[in-house]
């Protein structure tokens, strides 16, 4: 129940502060989370960013403001964040599909986005399939940028899975591959069913709204790392979790869902904390071809 509490304190917290600035790294404090892990709290569980959150709970309180005719728009749109009228303007008329003006009118039809409420519920009937793995330092290499966290993509605009076609066609992919150069699965203790190309994310801090993200193959001594970034992922004890029991076997596994799964089920149950440092999605084939994901997390246990 603890975490729900201080789900609930965090929103208590946001609340309180849409007409002024919101502390994110307060909202960590709450939540005895990281900025990080609060942020991806809120994408895996609510299914949408932080950001969007408290960008739709204060034009919802910019709509009811307007229809008091007393409030000047440029003293609302202040209010609210928005340094000027125009773009007070936009966000609302992004979100509610008209102009704070025509807002004023009588009959208007505006959007509300309520505050949210964590709650326990009834979960756990389906399954998940996890396993804990214990293992020491070792390198990865590969190609590195900085995404959004809101948008998914980096500052040329191009979101991961656009970023994955394009180093497939481009002849990436068989450069990265080409440059492991060894049996990386035996030295590093992998399955078999372990693709060479693997994504890592979130093992470095960039800042509160970013995230570092690799697309890599594991280092091994002689491994060619000429032009490619390395980094470093520390002993750790990993949760792994997979998705071998969901999809069509055609690799149109549902991530989403499962990470939802992690963060609002299994975490709160489970003994473990997840921790930041790096997480991987490892791609897999098994022996009748059947493709699925699993996710590797850094854990350390409660205390």
């Amino acid at each position: 129940m603890e975490w729900f509490q201080r789900m609930n304190l965090a929103i208590d917290y946001i609340e309180d502060h849409l007409d002024s600035n919101i502390d994110y790294d307060r909202i960590a404090r709450i939540t005895l989370c990281s900025v990080y892990q609060i942020q991806r709290i809120f994408s895996f569980v609510l299914e949408i960013p932080l950001s969007e959150y408290i960008r739709r709970r204060r034009l919802t309180l910019a709509a009811f403001d307007l229809q008091n005719k007393r409030s000047r728009v440029t003293d609302i749109a202040l209010k609210y964040g928005y340094e000027t009228p125009e773009s007070f303007s936009r966000a609302f008329q992004n979100l509610h599909g008209l102009t704070p003006t025509a807002a004023r009118r009588a009959g208007s039809q505006l959007k509300a986005y309520p505050r949210i409420s964590f709650q326990l519920t009834l979960k756990g009937v389906v399954e998940m399939n996890y396993r804990i793995e214990e293992r020491e330092a070792f390198q990865v290499f590969g190609l590195e940028d900085v995404y959004g966290m809101d948008s998914i993509a980096n500052q040329q605009g191009i979101s991961i899975p656009e970023v994955w076609q394009n180093i497939c066609s481009n002849g990436y992919m068989e450069g990265l591959i080409q440059s492991i150069d060894g049996d990386w699965r035996a030295e590093g203790r992998f399955g078999q069913e372990i693709s060479e190309v693997f994504a890592f994310d979130s093992y470095r801090f960039s800042s509160n709204t970013t995230f570092p993200y690799l697309i890599g193959c594991y280092r091994l001594v002689d491994s060619k790392i000429d032009d490619y970034t390395v980094v470093d992922v520390p002993s750790s004890i990993w949760a792994v979790f997979s998705t071998l029991n969901d999809g069509n076997g055609s690799g149109n596994y549902d991530l989403r869902s499962l990470k939802n799964r992690i963060f609002s089920e299994w975490m709160q149950t489970s003994k473990y904390n997840i921790i930041d440092g790096g997480n991987f999605e490892m791609y897999c084939t098994n022996q009748d071809g059947y493709q699925y994901c699993e996710l590797w997390y850094r854990i350390e246990e409660k205390q």
